[in-house]
């Protein structure tokens, strides 16, 4: 299955550190020659001051070569930098840290500038040596000591391009030390600035310092890379938060974000898939009504699926095409076969691993509701074995999944006979009427608007030809 595996695709858009783990799960899956992935380790390790890691990765790599020099220049070099370094940022955190200095410091950031200048002759460049203290601390892997120092700095700092490239550098902090909680905030706060201002400066420090350089873009294009960069930033976040499957729908299916996974990374659409389908048993289970579900979660696999068959000439996996199968092409052995290939790319991927029971269970919810929908007799054992579970297995998991979920209003499980019973009340026809015509005044406005108005004639009228309809919004955009 190497060739679904999508380290080498998300990579380019991390964070040189925010990759080592997931070259680390490549070592475990072993869909790559080791040999390759230590290579690849490698050649990150050198472009950070983890001397040590890079020596060790080196010897590894090459048993039976000499440690090259360099490494020990190196190694002198950034112990001389970080002491030059503490002493320039420890000289500005002596004076914030001041119990005096804390209670006379307000929000407004120039006020606490002018203020610490006067009593203290501290100025932006003085503070800024907590950046690059923290930066530092950050390139040799001592990412707690760097979230401390990044904080610090953004809390004085009024340079707004350095607080952008400080706020990458936290979020990347709060990832790697495993602080959930802190990094959904650090996030959030993130998604927020790259929102209101769409600059160049948007796009992180750790963007140069990854594996390709990056020019500097148009505003509206810097605005796409760094939401770009943000969506495969967020996967860490957003599949180890508790809340974060029902938090990357709310965020990826927003109108901007889906437009940039559309646009600039396609391969994010597995991941949505996995969310919805990790969200929907929830999302249709009565049993905890103090969890609110939002109609953006609760119709989460519709917008999904509506994607999935937009973008498939640009991306499709197993997780893809097994929702294809079952809601758009309605073909139940198909997507039984795509739900066993699915299963393994879910067992090797870095983000979904640890959710390969619960996307089993949520897929079979799924194949089980939309054979259900369109049945009122069902054989156990053929449903079964098209949840690819024996049959106990299957009939204990099917009276489970009854008892659970809103399903038991409508089924009833006749033992005897080995059937289910799906009784649903017939629609009231009024209510089809409405269901069906919900949308016509909606659409009718949106078509009005969109057929060019030139004085009284009509649309095919003179003055009102093929000129004047090429500049009119396209009708396909309301259907």
């Amino acid at each position: 299955m190497a060739e679904h595996d999508l380290c080498i695709t998300i990579i380019p858009y991390l964070d040189r550190h925010l990759a080592f783990p997931l070259l680390a799960r490549l070592v475990e899956t072993g869909l790559f020659p080791i040999e390759e992935v230590s290579a690849a380790q490698y050649e990150l390790a050198k472009g950070t001051n983890m001397v040590d890691y890079a020596v060790s990765l080196f010897q590894q790599i090459h048993p039976d070569e000499e440690v090259p020099a360099e490494y020990d220049d190196k190694r002198q070099s950034a112990v001389s930098r970080h002491e030059k370094l503490q002493q320039e940022a420890q000289a500005v955190l002596d004076v914030i840290e001041n119990p005096d200095v804390a209670q006379a410091l307000r929000q407004d950031k120039l006020q606490n500038l002018a203020y610490l200048k006067d009593n203290y002759n501290l100025t932006l460049e003085q503070i800024t040596a907590l950046y690059n203290f923290g930066q530092f601390q950050y390139s040799y892997g001592n990412y707690s000591g760097a979230a401390d120092y990044l904080y610090h700095f953004r809390v004085l700092s009024t340079d707004n391009d350095l607080n952008i490239s400080a706020h990458w550098g936290k979020l990347a902090c709060d990832i790697l030390t495993g602080k959930w909680e802190i990094a959904l905030e650090e996030l959030n706060s993130l998604r927020e600035a790259i929102d209101s201002r769409p600059h160049s400066a948007l796009l992180s420090a750790a963007a140069a310092s990854a594996n390709a350089p990056i020019p500097v873009p148009e505003p509206a294009l810097a605005q796409l890379h760094s939401r770009t960069w943000l969506v495969h930033w967020s996967l860490f976040i957003y599949f180890n938060h508790p809340q974060g499957r029902t938090l990357l729908l709310e965020t990826f299916l927003t109108p901007s974000y889906l437009n940039t996974i559309q646009t600039s990374c396609p391969w994010a659409l597995r991941y949505l898939a996995a969310a919805a389908i990790l969200s929907r048993k929830a999302s249709s289970a009565t049993s905890n009504p103090q969890a609110p579900i939002s109609s953006r979660v609760r119709n989460a696999i519709r917008e999904v699926v509506k994607v999935i068959q937009m973008e498939e000439y640009q991306y499709s996996d197993p997780m893809t095409s097994f929702l294809k199968e079952l809601y758009i092409e309605f073909d139940f052995e198909g997507a039984q076969r795509e739900l066993k290939r699915a299963e393994k790319v879910v067992s090797d991927d870095f983000f979904l691993g640890e959710y390969h029971d619960e996307f089993l269970d949520n897929a079979r919810y799924l194949i089980s509701e939309a054979y259900c929908r369109i049945h009122q007799t069902i054989d156990i054992g053929d449903l079964s074995e098209r949840l690819n579970l024996s049959k106990d297995e299957g009939e204990k998991w099917i009276v489970n999944l009854i008892r659970e979920t809103r399903m038991g209003a409508d089924a009833k499980i006749d033992l005897e006979k080995n059937v289910i019973h799906i009784n649903r009340p017939p629609q009231p026809i009024y209510q089809t009427v409405i269901e069906k015509t919900r949308g016509l005044a909606l659409r009718s406005q949106a078509l009005g608007a969109a057929v060019p108005r030139t004085g009284g004639n009509a649309p095919n009228a003179p003055g009102a030809g093929a000129s004047s309809q090429q500049n009119a919004p396209p009708a396909v955009a309301v259907n």
